[in-house]
């Protein structure tokens, strides 16, 4: 993924203007103490998951690394969960070619009223065009995919190991997300007018419109995107914190309570397109993106290995893994908490 939208300081504005020349006042509330108990997180085991897509070799669409793929997550995500559902659809590439996908949803307590959407892309990129050599060949996408579903199996797998007592939680592998068109494309496609809006994640545009079960609700969702790599902060997303401002604050404030305010890093940064887009604005769930933003490398967006054959296991990091599974199940257990105490 992705795209960067231009107009975030306009969505700045508008939304600060909200709170212009309103009095403020300071209001002292009493603190509730709750124990959280927390599963540990396994970033060995979440790494092994991710090693176990990348042996299926590229997973672009349509390829038999796709539908292996498919075969393996279903499988193992049925180990942790209470219910899968499958939802195979067919979807038009930007440039005409007709996809098939799977989304793959895994509930945990599928009758709770009280929910959590964890989501993150399992195919990976067809194109490496962002490389300077091969650009049209297909990329293992070890981080950007993999990583967050590897990472949302381990969360599957702990919780399992404790628990839930009153809230449930879906986990969503969601397809076709990466085969986007950017003008970075046009050496490698064949020639023709493309339009990059709409044409990435089209898995959750689907699940969006269709969700999985019908009238479908959450109190919350997070996506995973490029949240395994070495030395990789997550920034504020501005889409997130448009659209689900407090989910954001929690879970930001739970990792720095991890001790991991190093790595959930506590600015805003310019919106990006991404799955969460449509789960917030057709599914009407307020949906965070932890996603690593590096201004500072070569895209001037993603990390250096983002869209380039250096995208492998050689990019994957226990730490950062172990932060964010961490500060996943704290946020899980923690919200549960809340919700008990009630």
């Amino acid at each position: 993924m992705k795209k960067i939208l231009v107009y975030f300081s306009a969505l700045l504005f508008l939304t600060s203007c909200d709170k212009c020349n309103q009095p403020t006042q300071t209001v002292v509330e009493p603190v509730k103490q709750i124990v959280v108990n927390v599963p540990s997180f396994s970033s060995d085991s979440a790494y092994n998951y991710i090693q176990a897509q990348i042996d299926f070799g590229t997973r672009e669409m349509n390829s038999k690394g796709h539908e292996a793929c498919a075969k393996y997550l279903i499988e193992e995500i049925k180990k942790f969960t209470d219910t899968v559902y499958i939802q195979k659809f067919d979807a038009r590439g930007f440039d005409g070619v007709n996809l098939k996908c799977t989304n793959i949803i895994g509930s945990i307590n599928p009758k709770a009223t009280n929910r959590i959407l964890l989501t993150s892309h399992w195919d990976s990129r067809p194109w490496a065009d962002q490389d300077t050599k091969n650009q049209g060949k297909p990329i293992l996408s070890a981080c950007d995919g993999a990583s967050g579903v590897g990472t949302l199996i381990e969360i599957a797998r702990a919780i399992q190991a404790s628990p839930l007592k009153n809230i449930g939680v879906d986990i969503f592998f969601n397809d076709a997300e990466d085969r986007g068109y950017s003008s970075s494309l046009d050496d490698i496609v064949k020639d023709g007018e493309y339009d990059s809006e709409g044409s990435w994640c089209l898995g959750s545009q689907h699940w969006s419109a269709n969700p999985h079960v019908a009238g479908y609700r959450a109190d919350f969702g997070i996506l995973l995107d490029m949240a395994a790599a070495k030395g990789a902060t997550f920034s504020r997303e501005g889409n997130s914190s448009f659209n689900a401002a407090w989910v954001q604050d929690k879970v930001w404030a739970n990792a720095s309570t991890l001790g991991y305010s190093n790595i959930f890093i506590n600015q805003t940064v310019a919106p990006i397109t991404d799955d969460h887009v449509y789960i917030n604005t057709v599914a009407k769930i307020p949906t965070v993106d932890i996603i690593h933003i590096d201004l500072a490398s070569p895209s001037g967006t993603f990390g250096s290995y983002w869209h380039t054959h250096a995208d492998d296991m050689s990019v994957i990091d226990k730490t950062t893994l172990n932060a964010v599974g961490r500060t996943l199940l704290y946020t899980i257990y923690q919200y549960e908490a809340e919700k008990l105490a009630q």
